[in-house]
C-alpha cells in the first residue's frame, strides 16, 4: 500500500509535535509494508509537489494540530488551493492535540470528514489523540514512550487502509475526565507539573515566574 503523507502542521518540523507522531506513524505503516511520501506544509516550496501527489494519488493521509478547536491557518490555506477529486480517493486524518480528552477535538473532527466529502473524497477516517503538548520538549527514550502508541496505528493502517478499527476508535482514550482524575491532574499541574514547565522556562531564558501578569 502506498500513502501519500502530508503534514499539516504551521511548524517547521525541529519544532513540530506532528513531525514526531507521523515519524512514529509511517515507522508502523512501512512494517506492513507500506511505502509513502512526506510533505511538510510549512515549508512553500514543497506546496506545488504535495498539491501535485494529492491530484494524482488515492489514498492520502493529512495530519494535524487542533489549535483551540480551529484548523491551522497555514493548512486552510493550502486546502484552498486543492481541485475536488472522486470517490477513488481516499482521504484519511490524524488529528493530535494538546488538549487531553478527546471531546475538546470531536468538532475538529467533524468538520474533516466534511473536508473530504467536499473534495469528493471517501473518508478514511480520523485517528484523534490528545494530550501531546510536551512531545516536542523530550528527547530520546523520553520522547519515543509519547510517541510509540503510533507506530501501532501505523502497522493498523497499513492492515485496513482507514481508522474505522476500534483500536483506533479506544486510542482516543478518555472522552471526557472523570471528576477524581480532573482532581488529580489538577494537583499534578500545580506542583510537578508546575516544576516542569518552571524547568523549561528557565532553559528558554525567562526569569519571570509562570503567572507572572506584566499588563496587570
Amino acid at each position: 500500500m502506498y500513502a501519500v503523507i502530508i503534514n499539516g502542521s504551521p511548524r517547521v518540523k525541529k519544532y513540530s509535535n506532528t513531525d514526531k507522531i507521523i515519524e512514529k506513524f509511517a515507522a508502523g505503516f512501512r512494517e506492513q509494508g507500506g511505502s509513502f511520501d512526506i510533505y511538510e506544509v510549512s515549508d512553500r516550496c514543497q506546496w506545488d509537489k504535495a498539491r501535485e501527489a494529492f491530484c494524482d494519488n488515492d489514498n492520502i493521509i493529512i495530519a494535524l494540530p487542533l489549535y483551540v478547536e480551529c484548523v491551522p491557518g497555514l493548512l486552510m490555506e493550502f486546502l484552498e488551493t486543492l481541485p475536488k477529486k472522486d470517490s477513488r480517493t481516499k482521504l484519511s486524518f490524524i488529528l493530535q492535540s494538546g488538549f487531553a480528552e478527546g471531546a475538546q477535538l470531536r468538532c475538529g473532527e467533524r468538520y474533516l470528514q466534511i473536508l473530504a466529502e467536499q473534495l469528493g473524497c471517501e473518508y478514511g477516517g480520523t485517528l484523534v489523540k490528545g494530550d501531546n503538548f510536551s512531545i516536542r520538549f523530550s528527547e530520546g527514550k523520553e520522547r519515543d514512550k509519547l510517541t510509540a502508541p503510533y507506530r501501532k496505528m501505523g502497522q493498523i493502517f497499513g492492515q485496513d487502509g482507514n481508522f474505522f478499527a476500534s483500536a483506533c476508535r479506544k486510542f482516543t482514550s478518555f472522552e471526557v475526565f472523570p471528576l477524581p482524575l480532573k482532581i488529580l491532574l489538577i494537583f499534578i499541574f500545580k506542583t510537578v507539573q508546575r516544576r516542569s514547565f518552571e524547568k523549561i522556562a528557565r532553559q528558554w531564558g525567562c526569569s519571570k515566574p509562570l503567572d507572572y501578569q506584566a499588563y496587570k
